[in-house]
């Protein structure tokens, strides 16, 4: 890995622990040469992993819609920034840049991050690693939720396997270098068409659907078998 992209609340939070972590994270990130992408932010938990990275010498590319720079919440002292039109190329172009994701503590827009990347890769989009830092116990409910849902068979356990967590982020790191993505499985034939990369992605089902057709390129798809 080279870079990894870090999703994370735009606020403190209450405990203290949690920009502790975000600065540990950074530094942590600096000093293992792996580069920083993220969501441009200059405020919360994404503000400190940032300038936690600058301090130390590292990396950062930050990935923000213009009408969030309009809002003065870019950080316009990152190495890199990246001004996109709308949230969800925000998302798509991080994906495409990082080589793993991991997660802090955050709220919705962390959560919808965390969970379309995991559905990517259930989906079989991308084979990264995707690592969740568990600070202060804060994701306990939500990796008992992810159990929940492979008891109930909701949720395949090869897919809850791909995510990994850990309360300790050198741990998790290590853990994230050593995965090896499980063979994407589902009901049916699968077939296996080269995709593109994650630009070619829209908000929209039915533009996307018009792309595909121009271009002549097809996502992964489930026939009957």
């Amino acid at each position: 890995m080279k870079s990894i992209c870090v999703f994370c609340a735009s606020s403190m939070g209450k405990d203290e622990i949690y920009a502790q972590t975000a600065r540990a994270l950074g530094r942590l990130l600096a000093e293992s040469g792996l580069r920083l992408i993220y969501g441009g932010g200059n405020i919360g938990l994404m503000g400190q992993t940032a300038n936690a990275v600058l301090q130390h010498g590292g990396h950062v590319t930050g990935v923000i819609p213009d009408f969030l720079v309009r809002k003065e919440v870019g950080h316009l002292d990152v190495t890199e920034l990246i001004v996109v039109d709308t949230m969800h190329t925000r998302k798509a172009r991080m994906a495409d840049l990082a080589d793993g994701f991991l997660t802090l503590p955050g709220g919705f827009g962390t959560m919808d991050e965390l969970c379309e990347i995991l559905t990517w890769a259930q989906l079989g989009l991308h084979q990264k690693p995707i690592g969740l830092l568990n600070v202060n116990g804060y994701y306990d409910a939500l990796l008992q939720l992810f159990d929940r849902m492979t008891a109930d068979g909701l949720l395949r356990p090869e897919n809850r396997d791909m995510l990994l967590a850990d309360t300790d982020p050198a741990a998790l790191l290590e853990k994230m270098r050593r995965y090896q993505p499980p063979k994407v499985a589902a009901h049916g034939r699968t077939v296996v068409i080269p995709m593109p990369d994650a630009s070619f992605f829209d908000a929209s089902w039915a533009v996307l659907g018009e792309k595909c057709l121009k271009h002549n390129r097809w996502l992964p798809c489930l026939m009957p078998a």
